[in-house]
């Protein structure tokens, strides 16, 4: 099949088959099809959309091109589970997931990223952990789900390079909105990491990749009926992200954050709800409990009794980290030069947060990237965060405590969460961090 005849019927709104969509897909991998051809395709699908059929066969075929992993040969007695975030400022929910499913009985093989714009990447976070290998071969991943039930590491480059390929493309040619080539992105990588159930935390608000619910709601519908179409079970649930989830944004301090969550120490009731709340439906999808009743009941005694947090040291010592980082973090993860509270102009209440500024503002403090080659200075972030509705001021508590490699640093980034976060005498407190759960 000629490429160029597999886009001008897709330009001309018409519905393409399984093996056209297939044969395209081949052909970027094989390099067959032209990087303009890709780039024209991408377009035609943006402003013609494709049906559910389509996107099912362009999520299998991009998942297909290249290894798709099988746990079978390893006798696993458990599901094979993960979770997908859209992203989100201080979103360290796969620090805890991860674990606490694994002390259930699950096993999760999960494949993150980097940070990308404004919201911080899980692989970053790990990055932070002295010897941590966060992209290992694939003997020592299996090896690291076998023994420590998790491992949270990047994808490697042979599960879906179709995906890889198209996505830098989209990124230079103004197609990344599509909603069809956004669900087939996300989902081709976790259907070749051969997964029994995922769930898919899809983030709306300030500071997500789609501020507006509707948006948000769309590519949760979008996801899920795929996932399922595709044979994969997938729930996904709708989270607010109009204020950083937790009281930290960074990467040491998230790593920090989530490691006290695990001890039970310290835990910010929002965070605990989104991370519950993720895991009680995986482990109902993973039969691992009848119904998530019964799952935050499992959750919370593995958090209790420990065995989560014995679950999260293995995986690190596994993959290079070093012995005793869960019973003092503080000694392994590099600081900041400079930690000092920041206090706004005048007392009262935090009325709105600005939550992707305060994102861009870590990324301008050196903890993320503004382009791929950027070094991530991991000790800069916040902690100590307000949230909506909490009392600030010189007599009540501050905006945050701020960690800056240097004074300059330490200035300008005091002056925009002085910007970014809304103070008023009286400010409502926030709704319901779960706004809806979303099925097949």
């Amino acid at each position: 099949m000629l490429p160029q005849e597999i886009i001008r019927k897709k330009r001309d709104g018409q519905t393409l088959a399984e093996d056209e969509i297939r044969a395209f897909i081949d052909g970027v991998t094989k390099g067959s099809v032209s990087e303009g051809q890709v780039a024209a395709f991408c377009m035609a699908v943006l402003l013609k959309k494709m049906d559910m059929p389509e996107r099912v066969a362009l999520t299998s075929a991009m998942a297909r091109s290249g290894t798709v992993m099988s746990w079978s040969a390893e006798n696993l007695p458990g599901p094979i589970l993960d979770k997908h975030s859209t992203g989100g400022v201080g979103d360290k929910v796969s620090l805890m997931l991860a674990p606490i499913l694994a002390a259930c009985g699950a096993f999760v093989p999960m494949l993150s990223g980097r940070g990308l714009g404004h919201t911080g990447g899980t692989l970053d976070k790990m990055d932070a952990i002295p010897g941590y290998v966060s992209q290992p071969d694939i003997a020592l991943f299996k090896k690291t789900v076998r023994e420590a039930g998790c491992a949270i590491i990047g994808a490697t480059p042979d599960l879906a390079p179709a995906d890889r390929i198209i996505y830098a493309i989209r990124d230079v040619t103004g197609t990344v909105e599509s909603l069809d080539l956004i669900t087939a992105s996300i989902l081709s990588k976790k259907l070749a990491a051969g997964l029994d159930g995922l769930v898919m935390d899809v983030k709306f608000g300030s500071g997500a990749f789609m501020q507006d619910y509707g948006d948000a709601k769309a590519l949760a519908d979008s996801i899920v009926s795929v996932a399922n179409g595709a044979g994969m079970p997938t729930v996904g649930l709708l989270t607010d992200m109009n204020q950083v989830l937790g009281r930290t944004a960074g990467n040491a301090v998230e790593v920090k954050e989530a490691v006290d969550f695990l001890k039970n120490v310290n835990v910010d009731a929002r965070l605990y709800e989104v991370t519950a709340a993720l895991t009680a439906e995986l482990l109902v999808l993973g039969k691992l409990a009848r119904d998530t009743d019964e799952a935050r009941a499992k959750i919370a005694e593995v958090i209790g009794n420990g065995k989560a947090a014995a679950q999260f040291e293995r995986m690190v010592q596994t993959l290079g980290g070093p012995a005793g980082f869960i019973d003092a973090p503080e000694k392994f993860l590099k600081p900041a030069a400079i930690v000092r509270d920041v206090f706004p102009d005048t007392a009262g209440r935090v009325a709105s947060i600005d939550t992707r500024g305060v994102g861009i503002g870590i990324v301008e403090m050196g903890g993320g990237r503004s382009k791929p080659t950027d070094t991530v200075d991991h000790s800069v972030g916040l902690t100590n965060i307000a949230a909506l509705g909490e009392e600030v001021g010189k007599g009540a508590r501050p905006l945050a405590t701020l960690h800056a490699r240097d004074e300059a640093t330490f200035e300008r980034m005091s002056q925009k969460l002085r910007g970014v976060m809304t103070v008023s005498p009286d400010a409502a407190a926030a709704g319901d961090i779960i706004r809806q759960r979303v099925a097949a």
